[in-house]
């Protein structure tokens, strides 16, 4: 066990032993005894059900698994590793959508041995026959993309002539990054943990009118003037300096007060982008503009053509459903809908079309920056107590670049802090943010209520060869309340204020882990009966069919069932 974090109740044990009496006997008919541990069930077809759909011998997915418009999104707190499954999906469409979120989500793919940081630039550009799409609910800053487009050169010179933009998506400017960075650090303790890409400003903008579209490129010197608006209103209200102003705060203030973005963003040597003044931003702009003017549509027209042909379309969600501006753990949230109902809202098509939801399922449950997390056993600075598990699996030594403790060992028979190895040997640092992630066990509740919000058809788990070697796992099945430990939670309830949400305590189950190296498996049947039973149990307590599991950390290293 652990003590908890400030500013919430410890985990609960309700096992037998520790609660005692009539309560303490009490079963549960779905999870066996409260908290304690999994009763050893046979595994067989007949006793423990099987995954929802069968693989074939090659793990193609069968003909009655064929979609044309699928919807891919994270049911947690987002790094759930949505890219390796869009990646993969996106070898069998026509085009490949984004509608929402900003340069604030990311993630990596490796094509032959290659890595790929994308930011903004959504999965399908891996594959050269399909076009990408990046739709009206986008904030985008156009030089991160530019430099995505830029890498991609030697694995396709022509890689632009596949990436269109609505004209209806926002532009993200510098100046949005630096009243970001101005907001975050007035925050103080109050602070949201955002990435300080100039999301929630851009919105902001958005929502208030003030804002640039790519449309706007298309007639710039309408453009040039409404940019130079844009800047005169951002100094007007962000570029003085206060009182109690942080140095930080100051330095981008005056960065902003003379639109000097290279300093802004790396004040010793000015070499993380950024412009040197208002004119070589207008310039910047124009450069782009023309250089992109046949890649930018009319998303409503583009989308809809391409459904009528009859092509697949596939949509990646950034971030996840836990940080939905509505239905997350707000104030601590990104900025735009994160579900089901922001792909209609952010590519102008009607629900009707959608014929495939899948949310994507960590086997454990992570996230970055602040806010309650029930489940929670790790945090960013690693000074919890964390939970103490066994590790019965083979020896492993991970390096860690930076970190002056040096590699991270485990050996057989390790008691081991069990949300440190998450972290350490499920790589759990930002793609975006280099940030540790905090990690915790998997938490079912969120993911029903998830399910609930989205609609899911079907869930992906991700990374389940990241808890090898543990003994046991335990599983958070339910919340309940400090005020009142006896009853629980409705099922596929979340709190919608923090502090309420402060005051869950999870009940758990423990089920028994496996040793064995699950990442040469490629078929549900070749896993060890331990991860099955894990799988498994985890589609029983969602309701919702498991399509695919992750077994390893390579393009290839998928289930599908």
């Amino acid at each position: 066990g652990r003590p908890a974090p400030p500013g919430r109740p410890a985990a609960m044990d309700f096992s037998p032993a520790s609660r005692g009496g009539a309560f303490g006997a009490r079963k549960s008919s779905k999870t066996g005894d409260i908290g304690g541990v999994l009763p050893e069930r046979s595994f067989n077809a007949e006793s423990m059900g099987s995954p929802a759909r069968k693989s074939s011998d090659d793990g193609a997915m069968n003909d009655g698994d064929r979609w044309k418009f699928c919807v891919v999104l994270g049911a947690q707190w987002g790094d759930e590793g949505k890219g390796k499954l869009v990646d993969i999906l996106a070898q069998d469409a026509q085009v490949c959508a984004r509608f929402n979120g900003g340069a604030n989500a990311g993630h990596t793919l490796v094509v032959d041995g290659r890595k790929y940081a994308f930011h903004l630039m959504p999965c399908g550009i891996i594959n050269r026959s399909c076009k990408n799409l990046i739709g009206n609910g986008v904030a985008c800053h156009l030089p991160t993309l530019m430099k995505e487009l830029e890498q991609l050169k030697e694995f396709d010179p022509r890689a632009v002539e596949r990436v269109f933009i609505s004209t209806r998506t926002h532009l993200l400017v510098d100046s949005h990054q630096l009243i970001d960075g101005i907001l975050e650090a007035e925050a103080s303790s109050h602070s949201i943990g955002t990435t300080k890409r100039g999301i929630g400003p851009c919105y902001s903008s958005k929502s208030i009118r003030n804002g640039l579209r790519f449309a706007d490129l298309l007639h710039f010197e309408t453009f040039e003037a409404r940019l130079r608006e844009l800047i005169k209103w951002s100094q007007k209200r962000f570029g003085e300096e206060g009182e109690a102003d942080q140095p930080s705060q100051q330095l981008l203030r005056k960065c902003l007060r003379e639109y000097n973005t290279r300093k802004a963003f790396d004040p010793e040597h000015g070499a993380r982008g950024g412009v040197g003044s208002l004119e070589e931003e207008i310039e910047r702009y124009r450069q782009f503009s023309q250089m992109l003017r046949h890649q930018i549509v009319d998303s409503v027209t583009f989308i809809h053509e391409e459904i009528m042909r009859g092509n697949r379309v596939l949509v990646e969600g950034a971030n996840a459903a836990l940080l939905d501006i509505d239905f997350g753990t707000y104030p601590f949230v990104t900025s735009s809908n994160t579900t089901i109902g922001g792909v209609c809202t952010g590519l102008g098509v009607p629900p009707k079309v959608i014929d495939n939801i899948v949310g994507v399922v960590k086997a454990y449950t992570t996230r970055v920056g602040n806010g309650p997390f029930p489940s929670e056993l790790q945090n960013e600075r690693q000074d919890l107590a964390d939970f103490a598990g066994e590790y019965i699996g083979e020896a492993l030594t991970i390096e860690r670049k930076g970190d002056t403790r040096g590699p991270y060992g485990l050996s057989t028979g390790d008691v081991v802090k069990v949300g440190e190895m998450l972290q350490e040997v499920g790589h759990e640092y930002g793609t975006t943010t280099g940030r540790r992630r905090r990690c915790g066990w998997l938490d079912i509740p969120l993911v029903k209520y998830s399910a609930m919000v989205n609609g899911f058809h079907s869930i992906s788990i991700t990374k389940l060869d990241v808890l090898t070697g543990l003994k046991e796992i335990r599983i958070a099945v339910a919340y309940r309340s400090v005020d009142m430990t006896e009853v629980r939670l409705p099922s596929g309830y979340f709190p919608s204020h923090l502090e309420d949400l402060k005051k869950v305590v999870c009940e758990y189950e423990t089920v028994q882990g496996w040793k064995e190296d699950i990442s040469k498996c490629r078929r549900f049947a070749d896993l060890p009966a331990g991860a099955k039973r894990y799988v498994l149990r985890i589609q029983e307590l969602v309701g919702v069919p498991v399509s695919s599991v992750g077994v390893g950390p390579d393009r290839n290293d998928v289930l599908v069932l």
